[in-house]
């Protein structure tokens, strides 16, 4: 009884995180357009807020009625990486003070929680058993690193690409004295978040290897997901490189952070869209 009722209200919570999620992307929008709006700035902290208080009583519930930490599948994953990047929100706007990141970053999130809920095959987002597969002590730590490294790249190579299509628009119109600072902060910020998201990145393929070897006896097969998680891994470190042995910045490494946008999608999502390889299990369910 107790795990239809928390079926129900967690089919009550995603709805109303649509509702919620969709009337903050035009709050965001919004308050772009008319900063004067103050009303608006209010609605984008309380929409965020919600949303992430929502998403934690669905995952927190589930953890409870599982008995397991609810990384199992593609569905609990998805929705704890739109509950980190709304996490991850919180602090990007505090030090970047604009609205510019999340008028980006919360459509991203609305499209996500909206492909989990309706995309994804319903039996997908059923709460079952552990399979034999997942069930180590290893499951919480390499998971949610890996959650968490992605959704703190994801965020840094946005920055990337805001830096981008500011910069453009000031060379258009050649206002650039009025952005010079936001610039600056986009630039060191994205860095500062990547430089953050690589070694969480690091964490995760190292608690990875030491499940597989544990589960498979091998630290290492160059499963697809493996290798596209050295891949991705590769590539961050070569945007860290080329800031500290380089000094590259500014539009340089910026074309960098915003390519790496897409690895880290590949990595995270392509590679489960192929269904083959030990981590198959992480689209089947």
């Amino acid at each position: 009884m107790s795990i239809w009722f928390n079926i129900f209200t967690e089919i009550d919570f995603i709805q109303n995180i649509y509702l919620l999620l969709f009337v903050t992307v035009f709050g965001y929008w919004g308050y772009i357009k008319s900063p004067r709006l103050t009303i608006l700035y209010d609605v984008c902290w309380l929409g965020i807020t919600c949303t992430n208080l929502l998403l934690f009583l669905v995952l927190g519930s589930r953890w409870l009625v599982q008995g397991y930490f609810p990384l199992s599948n593609l569905y609990e994953s998805l929705l704890f990486l739109d509950w980190s990047l709304l996490f991850v929100l919180f602090f990007a706007e505090i030090k970047l003070k604009t609205r510019l990141v999340g008028a980006i970053l919360v459509p991203i999130i609305l499209s996500i929680v909206s492909f989990a809920g309706l995309i994804l095959p319903k039996p997908m987002q059923i709460m079952t058993a552990l399979v034999p597969s997942l069930q180590s002590r290893w499951l919480m730590m390499h998971v949610s690193m890996m959650m968490l490294s992605y959704s703190t790249l994801i965020l840094g190579s946005l920055l990337s690409i805001l830096f981008l299509i500011v910069q453009n628009i000031t060379n258009k119109n050649k206002k650039k004295s009025s952005y010079d600072q936001l610039l600056e902060n986009v630039d060191i910020w994205s860095y500062r978040t990547i430089g953050i998201g690589l070694p969480l990145l690091t964490l995760g393929i190292i608690a990875g290897a030491v499940w597989a070897n544990e589960a498979w006896g091998a630290y290492w097969s160059w499963d697809p997901k493996e290798t596209w998680a050295l891949i991705t891994w590769l590539y961050f470190a070569t945007y860290v490189h080329a800031r500290l042995a380089k000094g590259w910045g500014g539009k340089n490494t910026a074309i960098i952070g915003s390519i790496g946008f897409f690895v880290i999608w590949v990595c995270y999502l392509g590679v489960n869209f192929l269904g083959q390889g030990l981590h198959s299990y992480g689209f089947m369910g």
